[in-house]
């Protein structure tokens, strides 16, 4: 019964975002207050409505309704209760319901927090976030309905896919979906500032709140799926330019883009047609990393359905939108005039060269995704893109960004002196060389990867540091101290965020350039050399887990001839899916991490053993880290959070409140 009332639930949903989207847009476009006025409770209605379906979805995987199609694909009474829930969105039908889940709330963010915007403008946004999911209710219900029943209940289900069954990958998924739908608010804006025919100062401020909690939620999700990827797929990597990894990555560098150009924007009232073309881009990418995660064009280990059917339905979506979006774009390119000009050397220059740069990376990742796609059907050949491009097309172009970042930061707005600009940051300069200088010292026989990396790294730390130490004024020690701790929390966040990447910069450089690999056969007993380590294989036996049965090996970490740790490094196998799965064992540490994976056992005796010493591998998550909490700070600020000084309405004299 709670299953159908969920299916009912969702297509009154679908209904209500009909009604969201034709009486507010129709209502803006004639003036009719009491029209574009039921935006806000048909958003709040819509979000209960589709809460209900999601809330009804997880019950029914709770209590193991196996009658019910999804559960019994993607469920087991076995299975510990994290991955019930998680099982939800762990597969097609049901992250899409998340999906609209996601928009649905946006929406009704934007109707509780968006008081201060213009009537118009918001009936529109609401109109405009209420199409996009009217797309997609019509996909779920048409296509990938998650509410069919069986015509015979069966005994028990045949389980999560195993690789998922991780809380890593618990929460990777509603992270990155806040991330991915979130961009469509930016989108809804754009569309809707393109609508109005009015892009100003106001806009931009009105944006940027949104467009950095995509952002964030985009950082969290990526870096969780990363470090799911380094201990759980047992290869040892944190990234591996899967196209589902770059389906991600993409709307994230142009979401940061767009963060940036939105300043301009709401700073100078310049960029306004490159922030509107971001906006539209950025939620265009969202909806092409789902194309590429559900249509089968594609092989992924993240991929969610191997559907081609689907994959045109949602190919239609995409270009039905970015379509309308570019022609609206085209139309209305007269009414985004910029007013502000600026010189060659300013930060409003430097935030251009910032946009060019992460737009270019994600035109480069984009090619490297596609293009074997695009080789098969136009060439007939099989081509496959790997590592060594990105690492080789995509490393210049962030090398480059993290290089001006700091100097850009320091330019004044308008008409800047990169003189003046670059005095504060010399110490910074000599501290990044000296430290670079040493580690290329310290290392033997290897490439410059590793001091290059240092030197970036303490460049853009340094740099944010010292942007934030010239807010304070040119007065003494302790009155700068005391300015230190109010200046407003978007510069504090800048700091955080900036102080990240250049983190994130020097622990991806530092990893590659120092890691140590061995590959052998071991014997019980055995023990062997790497790096300043000691390995020893002390036990191999099977033991069974909740819903598998796992050969778990017993390995002792030494170091100067002393024991340090020890790693149960596991080779799981799950019954009812018939899959393996690699469990590493790691023993973490500030410096570097010890990372051990067993194999298979060997026709001659022994076990298949591997052992690596990752540098740094906890820096690139903590980094993540850190560059979320920056945009969360920067979130927490009123100015953003409300967008004050954005235009509100004026009382004159007379009283009466006027637009």
């Amino acid at each position: 019964m709670i299953t159908e009332l969920g299916h009912f639930a969702l297509i009154l949903a679908a209904l209500v975002a009909v009604v969201q989207t034709v009486v507010p847009l129709v209502g803006a476009h004639k003036g009719w207050r009491s029209w574009m006025a039921l935006a806000d409770p048909a958003a709040t209605v819509q979000l209960i409505l589709v809460g209900f379906s999601f809330a009804a979805l997880t019950y029914a995987f709770v209590v193991s309704d196996f009658s019910l199609r999804l559960v019994f694909l993607n469920s087991h009474s076995d299975k510990p209760m994290l991955y019930k829930i998680s099982g939800v969105w762990g597969n097609h039908e049901g992250s899409m319901l998340l999906w609209v889940l996601t928009l649905a709330l946006f929406g009704a963010c934007a109707s509780w927090f968006g008081s201060n915007l213009p009537a118009s403008l918001r009936a529109r946004v609401l109109g405009v976030q209420a199409l996009v999911s009217v797309a997609f209710y019509a996909f779920i219900l048409l296509t990938s309905n998650p509410f069919l029943r069986m015509e015979v209940a069966p005994f028990d289900g045949q389980d999560l896919n195993p690789l998922l069954q991780d809380p890593g990958l618990a929460f990777h998924p509603p992270f990155l979906y806040l991330g991915y739908v979130g961009l469509s608010m930016t989108f809804s804006f754009a569309i809707a500032a393109l609508l109005e025919g009015k892009v100003d100062a106001a806009w931009g401020r009105w944006v940027r709140p949104w467009t950095l909690a995509a952002w964030l939620f985009l950082t969290v999700g990526i870096a969780l799926g990363s470090w799911w990827a380094y201990y759980e797929l047992g290869w040892g990597g944190f990234w591996f330019w899967d196209p589902v990894e770059n389906a991600s990555f993409m709307p994230w560098l142009l979401a940061a883009a767009l963060l940036h150009s939105a300043i301009v924007v709401e700073k100078r009232e310049a960029l306004k047609s490159w922030t509107i073309l971001l906006a539209i881009l950025a939620f265009g990418f969202s909806l092409l990393g789902t194309f590429i995660v559900r249509s089968g064009v594609l092989t992924s280990v993240h991929a969610f359905a191997n559907d081609p059917e689907r994959g045109v339905f949602i190919l239609v979506i995409f270009g039905g939108f970015v379509g309308a979006a570019l022609t609206l774009f085209a139309v209305r390119a007269s009414a985004m005039e910029a007013k502000g000009v600026f010189s060659m050397v300013s930060r409003e220059s430097a935030l251009v060269a910032n946009n060019v740069l992460l737009a270019v990376s994600a035109f480069v990742v984009f090619i490297g995704t596609l293009w074997p796609v695009f080789a098969e059907m136009a060439l007939g050949r099989v081509l496959s893109v790997g590592a060594p491009f990105f690492n080789a097309a995509f490393s210049p172009f962030f090398v480059v960004l993290a290089l001006i970042l700091p100097v850009g930061a320091m330019l004044a707005w308008k008409r800047g002196n990169l003189r003046r600009a670059m005095t504060p940051l010399w110490p910074v300069v000599v501290l990044a060389v000296a430290l670079g200088g040493l580690a290329f010292a310290m290392q033997t026989g290897r490439s410059a990867l590793g001091p290059v990396g240092v030197i970036l790294g303490v460049w853009v730390v340094g740099g944010a540091a010292m942007d934030l130490w010239q807010r304070t004024g040119r007065k003494g020690l302790s009155d700068r101290l005391g300015r230190l701790t109010r200046l407003p929390r978007a510069d504090w966040g800048k700091f955080i965020a900036h102080s990240g990447l250049g983190v994130t910069i020097f622990a991806v450089a530092g990893l590659m350039a120092w890691e140590a690999e061995d590959i052998r056969v071991a014997d019980i007993g055995d023990r062997w050399q790497i790096g300043i380590h000691e390995i020893e294989l002390r036990d191999v036996r099977q033991e069974q887990g909740p819903n598998y049965i796992t050969t778990k090996a017993d390995m002792a970490i030494f170091r100067n001839g002393r024991e340090v740790g020890v790693v149960h490094p596991e080779k799981r196998f799950y019954p009812v899916a018939e899959m393996p799965t690699t469990e590493a064992g790691i023993r973490n540490g500030v410096l570097r991490d010890v990372y051990l994976v067993v194999g298979d056992p060997q026709t001659n005796g022994g076990w298949a053993v591997r052992s690596y010493i990752k540098p740094f591998a906890n820096w690139i998550w903590g980094g993540s880290i850190l560059m979320a909490i920056g945009g969360l700070v920067s979130l927490s600020d009123r100015r953003l959070r409300v967008a004050a000084g954005a235009a509100k309405r004026r009382t004159p004299a007379g009283g009466v409140p006027a637009e």
